[in-house]
């Protein structure tokens, strides 16, 4: 008898009638023999309404207080999923995060997990027992509620398949694997059998939503198995239907681009004629760090007079506003700092461009070709990321589609 574990996100338990397709699928596992974890988001839309009701309080509110407002969806799916599963005659109990418990650091509303203690969780499936688990929530080790960030249930998930040494960890959600691109921009883009660890991180943290970039560090360093597939679909994650994230080494043949990605959840900052001299940097990013505010695409150019330069940089749109105050709070020394959020990240991502030349060349020759102007340029191994004028977001990704042939069959 094999362990596995199942997510199910928002879209696939939006309604009850949802949940209730949801569970059929936790029954058709248990019945194929399967000790089946079951980890679940709030109802679609949910957890945005609980944020709006934070913000209507106040922009600025007490992040621990928060967490316990934001954690609540969750909760209620997880009881209604043990009703769905008790209604087909299946052992099941739903777990809170601090019933497990779920540990995890103190930084609330971006809690990273640090332990999670299995032992009664293992015993309830040894009794034949389906554990039914809220995403996205923990508990600090300050016994506060905490939640992992938007996203979270994905680290959730394959967090508990690492603990737990499960066989799999399935994904369900509303698409049916992961795609060369949104198939929502482009209706050609094509669904990918396998995809390396590596790829599916670049992609996720770039902007592509179907896993949670920590989720996908995880399923890697631990070697948990991970597959994308549809809740709306017929088959079960048993039946193999979905996208494998795989080692490299597992892929027999490497494409030189896997995908584009684009991300909306962008806004940059300028630093104007901050003076040039060691230290400044740290100056800048300490605090952000310190904030928990995560920076990405940095660009620095020194002015003509050679005694300062301009610093730009990007964080989430969610984060602006706090990034702003950081760095007034901050006292950085510079004559100015510009802020703007109409602005998007598009990403080409492949490990095949480990070894070919000429990418990136083909991606600012098609830009170009569209008269898309490039504001801010970030490389890795296997990705190649540009900022641009959101309003261009769509163009820009159809454009790269076809331009690296992504539509032809694999």
């Amino acid at each position: 008898m094999s362990l596995i574990v199942v997510k199910f996100g928002g879209t696939s338990v939006a309604d009850v009638d949802k949940i209730e397709r949801a569970a059929e699928k936790v029954v058709r596992e248990v019945r194929a023999g399967h000790q089946v974890v079951v980890v679940v988001s709030a109802m679609s839309g949910v957890t945005n309404q609980l944020v709006g009701y934070c913000n209507e309080v106040s922009t600025m509110h007490d992040l621990y207080e928060y967490d316990v407002v934001v954690s609540s969806g969750e909760q209620v799916t997880a009881g209604l999923m043990a009703l769905a599963l008790h209604k087909h005659g299946i052992a099941a109990r739903s777990w809170l995060g601090w019933q497990i418990p779920f540990k995890t650091d103190e930084m609330h509303s971006k809690a990273r997990v640090r332990d999670i203690e299995t032992k009664h969780l293992l015993e309830a499936l040894e009794k034949g027992e389906v554990a039914v688990v809220p995403g996205f929530q923990g508990v600090t080790f300050n016994n506060r509620i905490s939640t992992l960030g938007r996203g979270g249930s994905d680290t959730s998930a394959v967090a508990l398949a690492a603990a737990l040494k499960a066989e799999r960890c399935d994904i369900y959600t509303d698409v049916d694997g992961v795609y060369t691109t949104d198939p929502r921009i482009v209706p050609g883009a094509r669904k990918l059998k396998t995809i390396s660890f590596e790829e599916m991180m670049e992609l996720a943290s770039l902007g592509a939503k179907v896993l949670q970039t920590r989720s996908v560090e995880i399923a890697m360093k631990h070697g948990v198995a991970l597959q994308v597939l549809s809740s709306f679909e017929d088959a079960i994650g048993s039946d193999m239907p979905g996208t494998l994230v795989v080692r490299e080494d597992k892929i027999m043949e490497e494409e030189l681009v896997s995908g584009i990605a684009c991300g909306r959840d962008e806004a940059k900052i300028t630093l104007l004629r901050v003076a040039d001299k060691p230290g400044v940097a740290s100056a800048v990013f300490t605090p952000l760090g310190e904030a928990g505010i995560n920076v990405d695409m940095i660009v620095q150019n020194i002015t003509s007079d050679g005694q300062s330069t301009d610093m730009t940089f990007t964080v989430s749109r969610a984060d602006l506003e706090r990034a702003l105050k950081v760095l007034k709070d901050a006292k950085i020394e510079c004559d100015e700092i510009r802020s703007a959020a109409n602005v998007a990240k598009i990403s080409v991502v492949g490990v095949g461009m480990k070894s070919h030349a000429g990418v990136a060349q083909k991606m600012f020759t098609a830009l170009a070709s569209k008269g898309i102007n490039i504001q801010v340029i970030s490389t890795s191994e296997i990705k190649i990321s540009v900022l641009i004028e959101e309003d261009y977001a769509e163009l820009a990704v159809r454009t790269l589609h076809s331009a690296y042939g992504l539509e032809e069959a694999a």
